[in-house]
């Protein structure tokens, strides 16, 4: 039945039942007081209606409509055909519902979802990707081979070896550039020493310690500490068990086996075959040693990041590494950083360990981006921490060309190169010191701008178009670590290239910088003092500075900045110190260049 057809039924019911239950409406005499029960009486005959019609068709928003309608009408006397009681704004086909309402029921309203739309990942996907394995040109991938390193490597490897035999490995420094395969080339030893000792049963182990992050005495010795720990506690746990069920096996052979309660000259034979072929005689010497490794364990506190004394630190990482047998080789990468911030009561301590400890033995192997560091070392601590040195030269052309060729067969798909993107991405970071880090950073940059623009392939466009962002993410960190003072200078200089002044000298530089200095409230330098920012802002490469004579004048400098200037202002202003500097408009004098 559709809506048009119950409607009309449900006014025809209405209508009789309205006429039944009060003749005198339809005679128009509304005096007498039994109009009075009309309304309620014919609300009951509605709904008598209602339920009748809701059974079978579902009760609609227009049957809600007629039955106000009626009701109002019993009062006022009249009846109105339901026709003209449905008001032209009611769209049946939509409930009933009222549209001029400000209710507005969207219940109704279904939104176009059909599979063929596109969302907002859906046509960043649709393309082919360029990368097999992006990781491998990151950093942190430590590869299976390093090409132009063996050297490097198998000098490592003799030292260390030592450690497989149980004997203490001489202490190793390792120098080189960033950039150079230091790191690398120690992560690829250290795990195959480790390997290797798992292979021959040798308790072997390595700990890697970035001391750029972990850069104090404290810090040092705690992490070691709770990592150690941490491994005895697995150790433990991993003895306990198997005690454990030693015991367990022992009870059930006492009570499986009557044979196993004889009583001879020496006394009670308990779990004769459970503790056989044991280090334990008796079932009080398997419990003895349970309880001796579950007061271990409970023993065994963490040591927190901040708050202890650091002999206390140091005592429980001693006991740590000194809980079983084993030869620990500790990695600190950056160990000038920890030198430079903690001086080298670490490395002294470190270094002296071995004639304290019992069953563990310990060696030392630090990398240095500078060759130099050692010389602010106590001379006892140089002495015993740089046993064996190893340099790592920078690469050239060439290698970087191989290195990158190598990870390219891995991180690409085939065919997702020209030929002429990995010599460009070799050639642009030998230029800075045979940097193998900023090749593959370049390596990856150019891929990943290609694979947003939904290229194909990587082509030398994209390597150029990698240089340059590269160049401009490290233009914007140099700035952004910037002392306040130097920021305001460099502002100075930013308002007068804005402003259309070419060959900036220092005096206009000053000028704008005390303006801008009032306008922050922040402290004046004198002109000298400025004047060597202005040297710091050149050597970072920030600013071109010249000195220029000027004859009987004298000299001054010149300058220019040599950093985009939009991306500049925007890493000053993002300063909350320098906020306030965006709306200033300093005085900035107009000259005639000759």
């Amino acid at each position: 039945m559709d809506e048009g057809e119950h409607t009309s039924q449900t006014d025809e019911s209405e209508d009789s039942d309205g006429s039944d239950s009060n003749p005198s409406v339809a005679d128009g005499n509304t005096s007498e007081p039994a109009s009075a029960e009309t309304p309620s009486e014919s609300d009951d005959s509605l709904d008598e209606g209602s339920t009748e019609d809701s059974t079978s068709d579902g009760l609609t928003d227009t049957d809600t409509l007629a039955d106000a309608d009626v009701s109002d009408s019993s009062h006022s006397g009249t009846v109105e055909p339901a026709s003209d009681r449905i008001d032209s704004n009611v769209d049946v086909g939509s409930g009933g519902r009222d549209r001029s309402s400000p209710d507005v029921d969207f219940d109704g309203v279904v939104l176009d979802d059909d599979g063929d739309n596109q969302g907002l990942f859906d046509d960043l996907l649709s393309g082919e990707p360029i990368f097999e394995n992006k990781e491998v040109l990151r950093p942190s991938y430590t590869p299976h081979e390093l090409p132009h390193r063996n050297d490097q490597i198998n000098r490592m490897a003799t030292i260390l070896v030592s450690a497989l035999r149980g004997e203490t490995p001489s202490n190793i420094l390792i120098y080189g550039k960033t950039g150079t395969g230091k790191t690398a080339s120690a992560k690829f030893v250290s795990q195959e020493l480790e390997s290797t000792s798992q292979k021959y049963d040798v308790p072997c182990e390595v700990e890697y310690i970035n001391c750029e992050v972990t850069d104090t005495q404290y810090r040092v010795l705690a992490q070691l500490a709770n990592t150690f720990i941490e491994k005895n506690q697995q150790v433990i746990a991993e003895q306990l068990d198997q005690l454990r069920n030693l015991r367990s096996a022992a009870d059930d052979d006492l009570e499986t086996s009557a044979d196993d309660r004889t009583v001879d000259d020496d006394g009670p034979i308990e779990g004769r075959d459970a503790l056989a072929d044991t280090e334990f005689e008796t079932l009080d010497d398997l419990d003895e040693r349970i309880e001796e490794l579950e007061a271990d364990a409970e023993e065994m506190e963490e040591v927190p990041m901040t708050g202890w004394p650091t002999d206390r630190v140091y005592t429980t990482f001693f006991e740590a590494v000194d809980y079983h047998e084993r030869v620990v080789v500790i990695m600190l990468d950056e160990i000038d950083k920890l030198v430079e911030k903690s001086g080298d009561d670490t490395l002294y301590n470190l270094s002296r360990m071995n004639s304290e400890l019992n069953r563990s033995r310990i060696s030392i192997m630090g990398i240095s981006n500078d060759l130099k560091f050692t010389d602010f070392l106590d001379p006892r601590v140089k002495s015993s921490l740089g046993e064996e040195e190893i340099v790592f030269p920078p690469y050239d052309a060439n290698q970087l060309r191989d290195i990158l060729q190598h990870r390219a067969d891995i991180a690409f798909k085939q065919d997702a190169l020209t030929d002429d993107v990995i010599p460009l991405c070799a050639a642009f970071a030998a230029q800075e010191h045979g940097d193998a880090r900023r090749a593959l950073d370049l390596l990856r940059t150019a891929g990943e701008l290609a694979e947003r623009s939904q290229a194909e392939i990587v082509a030398e466009k994209h390597v150029r178009q990698a240089q340059d962002k590269i160049e401009l993410d490290r233009v914007v960190e140099v700035v952004r670590t910037l002392p306040t003072q130097s920021k305001i200078v460099l502002f100075a200089v930013i308002l007068l290239e804005k402003n259309g002044v070419h060959n900036i000298n220092t005096g206009e530089v000053f000028n704008i910088y005390k303006r801008l200095c009032e306008e922050i409230d922040a402290d004046v330098l004198t002109q000298r003092r400025v004047t060597d920012l202005i040297s710091e802002l050149d050597m970072l490469g920030i600013v071109n500075a010249v000195v220029v004579s000027k004859g009987r004048y004298g000299r001054t400098k010149e300058m220019g900045l040599s950093v985009p200037v939009e991306e500049t202002e925007a890493v000053l202003l993002s300063d909350s110190r320098l906020g306030d500097i965006e709306n200033a408009q300093p005085f900035v004098q107009a000259r005639f260049d000759n």
